[in-house]
């Protein structure tokens, strides 16, 4: 059994206790410790933020609970009062579905087996499966995975790294957060740090069967951090590429041999088309040059193909020669040439971005027609295998098929038309995000003007319908930002930011958003570096930058926005920056620092006038202010102050049930300071007031910790 003042325990109840930052609960256990940390140290301790810094931080706790032993009581009264993560309890199926006729590729499939089946030796059980574009990998992937069901019984995960578009790759920090939830961990208990992800990640999957395959992988430093050496799991890296600095068993992939290519395209279009398309066979497989997405393409079509000197046309992209030669180009361009105007027009319009997915909505509005064509169009695309689909709602382009019809929308269409496609599906699409975003956050203050136009959508007073479907459509959000800074729309790009404001803060995506955030950062600066939106734009990214524990960059971003509400004349926004930086000088346990931020926001809302916007939110303001000041003073071993605070705050938020919920966390503050007093007497009808309080907020989080808390002042003697 662990010491649990050993070393060791320490550490895990720092490691506990840090990785809970993404949810108000872990936030306040963090400050509490920040806060018994300064008092067994004598001195202000820099918060740590990785796993190193928290080694170091441990130390100073042991050493200083080994010299004197009541703060060694305090320490396990804090400890026992940090509830520990529960494990995820999902078994996810993300696999897709398995290509129906599959042929060849014994070699490569012997060697996935070789590799699941070698003894357990303390590295990662993974494969590396790469090759030019539409050779399979991704389907050998797929099948392989699917082959044995029994192998993995506690499920398959899958994530597309989107590796062939540098602006589009995803980082590791996104998709191990996208495995976590999958895998059953509340997005409450997924920590914000990438390394602390990645610890969480492989303790989830530590004792597990577990397939994960990462398709369309960009390089080492992506994949490293979502490999673990977990004996039950198997991992399956495609790239187009061998991945310089990943030491895996790599499993090359070529073209069919003319004989599987044969058995592949029968298997697909059907023996009687094969026999009737006999005499031109032979100049179609060679076209298709053993490419199985070309096969795939051309097996709709054997029976209508002319005499084989008729048979194809050129590539119709840049070098006619290097286009002919790559067979999955050369594949596109046949099956376009056969399009009806209307679809072949679709094909190319909707190609302007590397949108993550097109729906039917964002479609109709790119083509000017009704949403029931667009949906025919995709549908018609997705036979001909120019769009790929899983579900017949949400359809993607593979990288070298979109820039296929990139280049003949820019030729056919011409660059204004190809923008105006593009301009109106981030429109659309920003007035879908609009109404989401209002409905799923109905009570805050907005800048955009789409907000007060917009009529109501679809979603009456369900927040949580709103923001689902907020977070469904948010990678695309983001690249319809990046759209809007190419067209030199920056009015489109910083309203799609704000947009995701409940994404955000509601629902924790901070990393989704970071990249749309910064681009919409230097909109809102080149329109005016001093207005209310440059101001927003700039707590916006800050807030997200906390978020992932990027400090020093969240800092300067609130600095920036305190002097751009200076400048605009707001003054309760600079206050809500200065707040906000006080908040993240706590988050680091500067308690100094932070004291005087609060009061600098009090005394900057002292300045707002009756007539001034934001004057009948004051006392809430005010209150919520007196609630941080205390627990900075609590932070400086100044209790009396704090108490004499905490309760002025608390009678604002209890009167006349004002905001229940911020009355339970004031209440804890309370209960803390006793805690902080060794007085657990005190402290448990404290706590039990804030349980009852936050229990009926459905604050579960809070109310786990909260109990967790009173049980360990119980067995101290309170």
């Amino acid at each position: 059994m662990v010491d649990p003042a050993s070393l060791t325990a320490i550490t895990t109840v720092l490691g506990a206790v840090g990785g809970g930052l993404a949810n108000e609960a872990g936030k306040a256990a963090w400050e509490s410790a920040g806060v018994l940390i300064r008092r067994i140290a004598g001195r202000e301790v820099q918060a740590p933020t990785d796993a190193d810094q928290r080694a170091a931080v441990a130390r100073v706790v042991l050493d200083g609970i080994r010299r004197e032993p009541t703060l060694a009581a305090a320490w396990a009264v804090f400890a026992g009062g940090v509830p520990r993560s529960s494990p995820g309890a999902g078994v996810p199926q993300l696999l897709p579905f398995a290509d129906r006729f599959f042929t060849d590729r014994k070699h490569p499939l012997k060697t996935l087996d070789q590799e699941y089946d070698r003894a357990f030796d303390g590295t990662p059980r993974a494969v590396l499966l790469h090759g030019p574009s539409g050779i399979g990998t991704s389907a050998l992937a797929v099948q392989w995975g699917w082959r044995e069901p029994s192998r993995f019984p506690d499920g398959r995960l899958y994530a597309d790294l989107r590796g062939t578009s540098p602006d589009t790759t995803r980082d590791a920090a996104s998709v191990l957060a996208h495995f976590l939830r999958k895998l059953g961990v509340a997005d409450a208990e997924i920590p914000p740090a990438t390394a602390d992800r990645a610890e969480r990640f492989r303790a989830e999957v530590a004792s597990r069967r577990l397939l994960v395959v990462l398709d369309h992988a960009h390089s080492a430093a992506q994949v490293k951090p979502l490999l673990t050496a977990a004996p039950g799991v198997f991992t399956v890296v495609v790239a187009r590429r061998p991945l310089a600095g990943l030491d895996l068993a790599a499993v090359p992939l070529g073209p069919l041999t003319e004989r599987d290519a044969l058995r592949l395209l029968t298997g697909v279009a059907g023996k009687p088309a094969v026999t009737a398309a006999r005499a031109v066979l032979p100049s179609a497989l060679a076209r298709c040059a053993g490419s199985p997405f070309a096969l795939r393409a051309l097996a709709p079509r054997l029976a209508e193909l002319p005499p084989a000197a008729q048979q194809f046309g050129t590539a119709g992209e840049g070098d006619t020669d290097d286009a002919d030669r790559d067979p999955v180009r050369a594949a596109v361009h046949d099956v376009y040439r056969g399009l009806p105007p209307a679809s072949a027009r679709a094909y190319r319009l909707l190609a302007g971005r590397p949108w993550p997915w097109i729906t039917a909505g964002p479609a109709g509005a790119a083509l000017n027609v009704p949403q029931t064509e667009a949906a025919d169009f995709l549908s018609q695309l997705a036979g001909h295998r120019l769009l790929d689909t899983t579900d017949g709602v949400r359809y993607a382009y593979r990288p070298s098929v979109r820039r296929h019809a990139e280049g003949l929308a820019l030729r056919e269409e011409g660059v204004a038309a190809c923008a105006g496609a593009v301009r109106r599906m981030t429109k659309w699409l920003l007035e879908f995000a609009v109404t989401a975003d209002r409905a799923a956050h109905p009570d805050r203050w907005w800048l955009g003007p789409l907000y007060t136009i917009l009529p109501p959508g679809p979603y009456g007073e369900d927040q949580s319908a709103a923001l689902t479907d907020l977070v469904e459509v948010l990678d695309v959000l983001v690249e319809a930002v990046r759209a809007a800074e190419e067209l030199e729309d920056p009015a489109t790009a910083w309203q799609l930011c704000e947009a995701m404001w409940a994404a955000q803060l509601r629902a924790g995506r901070h990393d989704q958003v970071l990249p749309a955030l910064r681009v919409g950062v230097r909109a809102a600066d080149g329109l005016d570096p001093d207005s209310r939106v440059a101001g927003r734009l700039h707590t916006q990214l800050a807030l997200a930058l906390m978020e992932r524990q990027e400090y020093d960059a969240a800092a300067g971003e609130l600095r920036t926005a305190a002097r751009a509400e200076s400048a605009a004349g707001h003054l309760r926004g600079r206050a809500t920056a200065l707040e906000t930086l006080g908040l993240l000088r706590l988050r680091q346990w500067r308690h100094e620092d932070a004291l005087g931020l609060f009061e600098e926001a009090a005394a900057t809302l002292d300045g707002v006038g009756p007539d001034d916007e934001g004057h009948a939110d004051l006392p809430r303001a005010c209150a919520l202010l007196r609630r941080h000041r205390g627990r900075a003073l609590r932070g400086l071993g100044r209790r009396q102050e704090a108490r004499d605070l905490g309760r002025e705050a608390l009678e604002y938020f209890r009167g006349d049930g004002r905001d229940p919920y911020n009355a339970g966390r004031t209440l804890t503050d309370l209960a803390e300071i006793e805690i902080d007093a060794e007085d657990y007497r005190a402290a448990v009808p404290l706590l039990d007031e804030a349980i009852a309080a936050l229990a009926a907020q459905r604050a579960d989080y809070h109310v786990d910790r909260l109990r967790a808390q009173r049980a360990a002042c119980v067995s101290a003697g309170g």
